[in-house]
């Protein structure tokens, strides 16, 4: 296998320890797995933490003396820190050699579920729900720097948006979806993921992951792959594809390992333009 280094960035309000089940089945010595937290940085804006991912990265080259390429592997908000580090603060200089990105139920076009935290609707009524298995105690949107960052409206998600992709880069996103309607999936949203629609409306869907809708992941000719693969014959139990369990899927701890081991191998599914 190419010489590699992999970086890792866990999800909104999670930490570098979801990351335990793939390190262990990646054939690669520690020293090449450079695991970035940022939960100290939970009240700055994404721009923040992805100079914060630039620092780390230039001081895992320097500590471990390697000028190879790297791949990125993100879950959730951390794919929006990695891109914005990679295509907007790099974007032009491209100074960082990275091979390819791989994302894991990554918002690329902004997240719904940021915005309807933040609807004066269907918010408090969300927010009342998920608290406890997705948002803390006594949550306030308004006042989470990292939330706004990643709302589908947001000034960032504008900047990544107009930045554009890297044409040096191989791209991936590894989406859930509840293919059988299984309730019990997210039982939260009886199995489905809210979605803003570009017409500004809102809606459930079973093709999302109980937060993050494939909409939301949506990049213009890049490759996906969707879980569970073979709906009748799941890995794990169903609540496990949802969002927040995705770092410790089996199936995707496997397509993670697969593209790190063999870049060359396409993904299931591409985008349309």
């Amino acid at each position: 296998m190419e010489s590699i280094a992999v970086v890792l960035v866990h999800g909104w309000k999670s930490h570098p320890g979801v990351w335990r089940r793939l390190i262990e089945k990646l054939s690669l010595p520690p020293e090449r797995i450079w695991s970035f937290e940022y939960t100290h940085l939970d009240k700055e804006p994404v721009r923040v933490i992805a100079r914060e991912l630039q620092v780390f990265i230039r001081n895992k080259r320097a500590k471990e003396n390697y000028l190879g390429k790297i791949d990125i592997v993100c879950h959730s908000m951390g794919g929006c820190v990695a891109r914005f580090y990679i295509e907007v603060l790099d974007g032009e200089r491209r100074e960082e050699k990275i091979r390819q990105v791989i994302e894991i139920g990554v918002p690329n076009r902004g997240s719904s579920m940021a915005e309807i935290f933040n609807d004066p609707t269907f918010g408090p009524e969300i927010i009342r729900i998920l608290t406890g298995e997705f948002v803390p105690d006594r949550y306030i949107p308004a006042h989470d720097t990292n939330v706004q960052g990643i709302r589908i409206r947001s000034g960032e998600t504008s900047e990544l948006v107009e930045a554009g992709l890297r044409t040096d880069i191989i791209y991936r996103n590894i989406c859930a979806a509840n293919r059988t309607g299984d309730p019990e999936f997210f039982p939260s949203f009886q199995g489905k993921t809210w979605v803003l629609y570009p017409d500004k409306s809102w809606g459930r869907t079973w093709l999302g992951d109980g937060v993050i809708p494939h909409a939301d992941s949506y990049l213009p000719g890049t490759g996906f792959d969707v879980v569970p693969e073979d709906p009748d014959h799941l890995e794990a139990p169903s609540y496990q594809y949802c969002h927040i369990y995705l770092p410790k899927n089996p199936e995707v701890i496997r397509l993670v390992k697969k593209y790190i081991e063999n870049p060359e191998i396409p993904s299931s599914l591409t985008w349309p333009e």
